[in-house]
């Protein structure tokens, strides 16, 4: 890069542009320094000019030192483009923040701004400023917080600040203006005074903003006053702006808004003169509007997107795999190369311009720009916004071609005759109601013509499918709710491998085909073309269920729990039947999942218990999780098996409004926690629970003592209770209660025990739970013989007799992994090794059967095939293969250890 030419700069400056000529002339002291190449002290100087004299004085005379130090160091190129935006955003905030205080203090004499905000919007908020631009804030109150005489309303106090701050930016006096101020970005402009309330503002963004508040919210900013305030206010928004699930008819909205606006356009298509470089083809806007449309598709639940700059936008889309790279960096150049002429296009006589003048003041500006003539900057210009304007019509689509004519029923029954549906001539009548506009997903002719164009290929893939029609019942059921559809009809079109991934999720899982059903939101994270991904450790999820939520809003948690645990059980069922990751991978992270939902349940919960009925002093609730939730193996039908316990003393009472002893405390604490993870919200349902487990099963309490949960154990628990414990796993809790529960688990565990009779009561209770719960089909490889429930008691069996691998390795912590105490115990010689690679099958066949063969028998064929990858099989034949051998060994091992031969045939 050439060091800065500044005498040049100041020669085009005064040749080329009579406003920074005026400026240079006014400010002699300035000029002196840009000429000695002095450009920060020049900026200093500026942002110090009217030190003693009024704030209407002191701004106006900021603004046009700023406006000429920078012009002169951009030209120069010792100012890079961020830099130069990035200093006349902080003039506008500070202009902003002055002007503000300026008004209350005129009113109260106390030089304060509690709850008089600005919010910084469109290129205020991203800190993207141009050399003439105006200031679009929203003007919010607080009445309880703003300061007033004592006789004043606070609207009507706040109203007069508004009208105050505006005049002093505004006004052109004999020292010019500060800046131009629109108001017209406010809640319901139309209606609403200058100022808006607080409460107000919150209501209306929570249930009747628009997408295009939406889009404008994205480079939202405190930008002036009470900061604070401000920011908690942009928080409260948050969930409205990032939107975790995807608004197809507003990202929809947004598109037609584009489209609208590149329509209204009435300059030339092209560079030349009167083109408009913000609103022509492939100009400013519309690279901000690319940019911004993506954050909004993909924002709510990618965090990395939530920036501000559009430059940076597109970088942060880029860098997420959002868009393609080297679009981004063709739209990043042309956007920084277009601010740079906007720039000059306004230097030269401070005009509020975009539009390219003719003759010789085209070769005027190109000039100050430092290019030959006029037709420099147009050649340049063409090829910049030919390049980004393609780009932005891949995004906005081509509405000039022509609209489809849909068959007559008559040819679509043909149609689907051919593709052997059963009874044609009905689903061809059924399909033309669904495009009747009895579905306000298929209502508009933007809809129709998007949904006809997507038929033919929907229907083949359809016909292909293991079953034709409960996928097209499934369809319809989805497009029954969906509110707008044309956003996903234009993606399954666009992209074939879309198609096919929501065809296999209607046909080939029933689990994830009902929750598309029933929550078409869903279809956000299936046409997502990035690689399935999102938080899988328990800290991570439980604090993405966590995130944008009023921490007091009991409701409001609970259903966010239900959200993200839907969502993340759908993208893991995708990946499941995708052969993303392995099954047992799947499982770890569904277990998860659990674990976050239950401690972020029990969190919200215990909060909203201990407002009525306060703590029980020296007690906390412990939960204890069992079975596969204990042992980190979740399937996508599993329950959850939990036990509830509690630390302390069983006489002792709470300390709230209404307080309770301790165990009836702990009892009904308990039963909230189960309500809050089973009982259905708006949101949906989230888990069954399973408390049986508990002492004396459903007899018992639901919630006991340490000591009665102690004293249960040693006395008068069956064996399989013990055996139960082997899986068992502390999920919440102090450290000192997770220690002494862990104490009393494996105080049991570890007991002597007289094999013989131990010996008995397992084959015993195995002997009945085979007669009473058979296996369900062929492939149900938790109840068959030889299937994972033998290798469950058999490792229980060994644990509990030898007192062997209970904990984990190299650790006094008990193991509740059942895959780890199989390998230890093969690795001791307890158990055979075929016995570690038969479980490792089983358990991927039972996480992977749960989606696709949910009723235990031989899938259709589709199924069957994404089964036997799952399970790393080349085919289903293998697989099944593969597991009669697994059952085979299964048995010989159970012979070997109880002399008690297993059929498996």
């Amino acid at each position: 890069m050439a060091d800065p030419d500044w005498k040049e700069a100041i020669a085009r400056a005064r040749a080329h542009a009579p406003f920074l000529a005026r400026a240079l002339d006014r400010q002699p002291e300035l000029e002196a320094l840009l000429q000695a190449g002095e450009g920060e002290a020049a900026l200093e100087w500026s942002k110090a000019r009217g030190s003693g004299e009024s704030a209407d004085i002191a701004l106006r005379r900021q603004r046009i030192g700023m406006a000429a130090a920078l012009a002169v160091g951009d030209l120069a190129g010792a100012f890079p483009l961020t830099r130069v935006m990035g200093e006349l955003t902080d003039f506008a905030d500070h202009a902003l923040d002055t002007a503000i205080r300026t008004a209350i203090t005129e009113r109260t004499g106390e030089e304060r701004a509690d709850g008089m905000i600005a919010l910084g919007l469109g290129k205020q908020g991203a800190h993207e400023l141009n050399y003439s631009s105006d200031i679009d804030p929203i003007l919010l109150y607080d009445p309880a917080s703003l300061p007033r005489r004592d006789k004043d309303d606070p609207g009507e106090a706040a109203q007069r600040y508004a009208r105050r701050i505006v005049k002093l930016l505004s006004d052109t006096t004999a020292e010019g203006y500060v800046l131009r101020v629109d108001l017209r970005l406010r809640p319901a402009a139309e209606v609403s005074p200058l100022a808006v309330p607080r409460r107000s503002a919150l209501s209306h963004y929570q249930g009747q903003a628009l997408a295009w508040e939406r889009a404008a919210f994205i480079r939202g900013r405190a930008a002036a006053g009470d900061i604070a305030a401000g920011e908690e206010f942009l928080g409260e928004i948050a969930p409205f702006i990032w939107r975790h699930t995807l608004d197809f008819g507003a990202v929809e909205e947004i598109r037609d808004l584009t489209l609208r606006i590149r329509q209204s356009y009435a300059g030339p298509p092209r560079p030349g003169p009167g083109f408009d470089i913000k609103r022509g083809r492939g100009g400013i806007r519309e690279i901000e509007f690319f940019a911004q449309t993506h954050q909004l598709i993909h924002g709510g639940r990618d965090p990395s997107l939530r920036v501000r700059g559009t430059r940076a936008a597109l970088d942060a889309l880029a860098a997420a795999g959002r868009i393609e790279a080297d679009n981004a960096q063709v739209l990043g150049e042309a956007y920084d190369r277009l601010r740079q002429i906007e720039h000059r296009l306004q230097m030269v006589n401070d005009r509020q311009t975009h539009s390219l003048p003719d003759g010789a003041a085209l070769d005027n500006v190109a000039q100050l720009d430092g290019l030959a003539d006029g037709a420099a900057l147009v050649a340049e210009l063409t090829a910049l916004t030919e390049a980004s304007g393609s780009i932005y019509e891949g995004l906005i689509g081509d509405k000039a071609r022509a609209v489809p004519v849909a068959a007559p029923a008559s040819d679509l029954a043909i149609t689907l005759k051919k593709l052997s549906f059963a009874k044609s001539e009905a689903l061809a009548a059924r399909i033309e109601e669904w495009r009747d506009g009895r579905f306000a997903a298929i209502r508009s002719p933007q809809a129709v013509e998007a949904f006809d164009a997507l038929l033919p290929s929907l229907l083949s893939a359809f016909a292909e499918s293991d079953d034709p029609e409960r996928a097209i019942n499934r369809w319809q059921a989805m497009i029954e709710r969906a509110p707008s559809m044309i956003t996903v009809f234009r993606l399954l079109l666009a992209e074939p491998s879309l198609l096919e991934r929501l065809v296999e999720a209607l046909t080939l899982s029933p689990t994830l085909a009902d929750q598309l059903a029933r929550r078409p939101e869903r279809l956000d994270v299936l046409l997502d073309q990035q690689p399935i991904s999102g938080p899988t450790t328990v800290a991570e999820i439980a604090a993405r269920m966590g995130q944008d939520l009023v921490r007091d809003d009991y409701e409001a948690r609970l259903d966010a729990i239900r959200r993200e645990t839907g969502e993340a059980r759908f993208i893991l069922g995708l990946r499941l039947i995708e052969a993303q990751r392995p099954p047992v991978a799947i499982a770890r992270v569904l277990a998860n999942l659990a674990e976050a939902a239950i401690s972020v349940a029990a969190e919200a919960t215990i909060a909203e218990f201990e407002r009525k009925h306060g703590k029980v002093p020296g007690g906390e609730l412990v939960i204890l999780g069992l079975g596969r939730l204990g042992g980190q193996v979740l399937t996508h039908a599993s329950d959850l098996d939990i036990i509830y316990l509690f630390t302390g003393e069983f006489s002792a009472q709470s300390d709230g409004e209404k307080p309770l002893g301790a165990t009836l405390y702990f009892n009904r604490l308990a039963s909230r926690i189960t309500a809050a993870l089973s009982v259905p919200t708006a949101q949906g349902a989230l888990y069954e629970v399973d408390t049986r487990l508990r002492p004396q099963g459903n007899q018992g309490p639901l919630a006991v003592s340490l000591e009665a949960f102690a004293k249960y154990q040693q006395e008068s628990a069956w064996t399989w209770e013990h055996m139960a414990l082997t899986r068992a796993r502390v999920l919440t809790g102090s450290e000192e209660a997770r220690a002494e529960t862990d104490a009393i688990i494996a105080d049991v565990l570890q007991r002597q025990r007289d094999p013989v009779e131990l010996r008995k009561a397992v084959l015993k209770m195995r002997g009945e739970m085979a007669q009473h719960k058979p296996s369900k089909g062929e492939i149900d490889v938790k109840l068959l013989r030889g299937g994972l429930v033998d290798i469950e008691f058999l490792t229980h069996f060994l644990q509990l007799r030898d007192a062997a691998q209970l904990n984990a390795a190299d650790s006094d912590a008990l193991n509740p992994d059942l895959g780890i105490a199989v390998a230890g115990l093969v690795a001791a010689g307890l158990l055979d090794p075929a016995m570690a690679a038969a479980h490792q099958l089983m358990t991927n066949m039972l996480v992977a059967g749960r989606l696709l063969a949910p009723d235990g028998k031989n899938p259709p064929k589709a199924a069957a095939k994404a089964l036997a990858r799952a399970c790393g099989c080349d085919s289903y034949a293998q697989l099944m293969e593969d597991l009669a051998n697994a059952r085979e060994d299964v048995a010989r091992c159970w012979t070997a250890i109880f002399d008690q031969v297993l059929e498996t045939k």
